[in-house]
């Protein structure tokens, strides 16, 4: 039950300290994480949004700088003079000496008539009255169409602008080359996940994208969620990953310009934060988590061991009530007993007595009266000698030190128990030094180990064995062995003899304190006890207590 409690207990410390410890730290992580997710996320919007703007700006002034060729040419230059045949081939030829981008030039009367070409296809002559373009540069002054199929029946778009002389207004028309301006808006794809294309308001494709559809391709992409005139950032999930796409209008919100990036390579940066963070908080937990363990078993050990010696002060305290009790009823007993056995021992000598006289002298069973006197008086000092040994057992149980002859507290001793082996068929022998010192110590708790001793003997041999107690002197010691020839103890319980309640008899035969309060009993004392084989088969219990000689108490 005692080791539940503590397993428990520690568990408990262990999992509310771990609690504690970690959601904090576990916590603080995630909020330190998804604020920076929140700053480098934002970071990678700021980056697209700036690459589509500036992209935007590239692909305006070059829409701008062919106009104004265009526009240039327009004003320096008669329409009689563009028409003159070698005239536009030259100027197409010298453009693009110092430019690229152009195609095609085309001089088209006010009636759609094609009035002099110079580029690689077969225009002259064509009317382009019915096409959307001419209209509209007829009536803005200056147009940049959408992507078209038109006579040539390839995707292209043109940039004319008008102008007017005395033989009425006419137009001069150039074709944007597509290669080019495909160069041009492919230079913002980033990584391998990048893309950079161009739609118009309908969402029609008016470059090539990296991942899409043709020229002239719908887009999936809602061009409404874009604001006119500003730089919208979106996110959207495709496949279970995350697109950032920027987009800016151009051609006074004509055409979107679309710049798209997978998050996978802008967040690589976030990713290894994430685990880094991880790793940390992996070490961190590992390190509290051994931290906890390691400290709520030493808390636990020192609670286990605080615990146990309560448990032995517990037990001493009982045990020194128990022979505070057994000393009090020792001496009750022995007072009651001693005044019969007075009574007893007067009689028997006044029974002697008579004896002596005359009359009971010529008694035939005048012997058998000796010889009964006799036994009375023997088992009258017997029992005196015993009430005697109680008296002296029960007089103290504070330490205080006697003038103690170690021999004679044995032979004291082995009064109180002289019975109890005889009962059990044990001989006990004494081989007993007879120059040993008188020494100052407490003779009351000697005799209180020597009964324990003996009694533990005695107990281990049960019936039909033998005891020999052996005193000797050794350097500055006395030693006391007491022998048995009994079964021994095992080696691995050799250790937890003098453990508390640690005990090898059977249940409810002992406490398992005999040896412990011996062992304290003779540690105050400053002496030391051992405990050995008795080959051939046996115990010895060896008493080493130091010699205080009675002068230096």
């Amino acid at each position: 039950m005692k080791q539940s409690h503590f397993n428990n207990l520690r568990r408990k410390i262990i999992l509310i300290t771990l609690l504690v410890s970690v959601t904090p730290l576990v916590v603080l992580g995630e909020a330190i994480y998804h604020q920076f997710a929140q700053v480098y996320e934002a970071k990678i919007e700021d980056q697209i949004k700036h690459l589509a703007i500036s992209q935007a700006s590239s692909v305006e002034m070059f829409l701008r700088e062919r106009t104004s060729i265009l526009s240039t040419i327009a004003a320096t230059h008669t329409r009689a003079q563009l028409t003159r045949p070698g005239t536009l081939e030259q100027i197409l030829a010298a453009v693009n000496r110092r430019t690229e981008g152009l195609v095609d030039l085309g001089v088209i009367d006010a009636n759609g008539f094609q009035a002099a070409y110079a580029g690689p296809y077969r225009l002259a002559g064509l009317n382009y009255d019915r096409q959307p373009w001419f209209g509209a540069v007829m009536t803005r002054g200056h147009y940049i169409s959408d992507v078209f199929m038109g006579h040539r029946q390839a995707p292209h778009f043109i940039i004319a602008v008008r102008s007017g002389d005395e033989q009425g207004a006419w137009i001069l028309r150039a074709t944007i080359d597509s290669d080019v301006f495909n160069r041009l808006v492919r230079t913002a794809q980033a990584g391998r996940s990048g893309d950079a294309y161009i739609t118009n308001k309908d969402g029609i494709y008016q470059t090539t994208p990296r991942f899409g559809g043709p020229v002239l391709g719908a887009s999936p992409l809602d061009t409404g969620r874009f604001g006119q005139g500003a730089t919208v950032t979106e996110k959207i999930r495709f496949n279970g990953h995350t697109r950032y796409t920027a987009g800016v209008w151009l051609r006074d919100n004509q055409w979107l310009l679309v710049i798209s990036q997978e998050a996978g390579q802008e967040m690589t940066a976030l990713l290894q934060a994430r685990s880094s963070e991880l790793i940390i908080l992996a070490l961190g937990f590992l390190a509290i988590f051994l931290t906890t363990v390691i400290t709520t078993r030493i808390i636990v050990g020192r609670l286990v061991t605080a615990d146990e010696r309560s448990q032995v002060l517990n037990a001493r305290l009982m045990q020194s009530d128990k022979m505070a009790a057994l000393g009090k009823m020792a001496t009750g007993i022995a007072h009651e007993i001693n005044n019969p056995l007075a009574v007893i021992g007067e009689k028997a000598g006044w029974m002697r007595d008579l004896l002596a006289e005359e009359v009971f002298q010529n008694s035939e069973n005048h012997m058998e009266y000796v010889q009964a006197l006799d036994k009375i008086e023997n088992h009258v000092e017997r029992a005196r000698k015993i009430t005697h040994n109680m008296l002296g057992f029960a007089r103290r149980m504070e330490p205080h030190l006697d003038d103690v002859e170690i021999n004679a507290v044995l032979a004291q001793t082995l009064e109180l128990l002289d019975n109890h082996a005889r009962i059990n068929n044990i001989e006990i022998h004494r081989n007993l030094a007879p120059d040993l010192p008188v020494i100052a110590s407490d003779q009351s708790q000697l005799q209180q180990v020597f009964l324990n001793l003996i009694n533990n003997a005695v107990d281990a041999i049960g019936k039909d064995g033998r005891i020999d107690i052996t005193t000797r002197k050794e350097a500055d010691r006395i030693v006391v062995a007491i022998a048995d020839d009994g079964p021994g103890i095992p080696l691995e319980q050799r250790r937890r003899v003098f453990d508390p309640f640690f005990t090898t008899k059977a249940p409810g035969q002992g406490t398992g304190l005999g040896l412990s309060i011996s062992f304290g009993i003779v540690e105050k004392m400053g002496g030391v006890i051992a405990l050995d084989d008795n080959p051939p088969h046996g115990t010895v219990v060896s008493v080493r207590l130091p010699i205080v000689l009675p002068e230096k108490k």
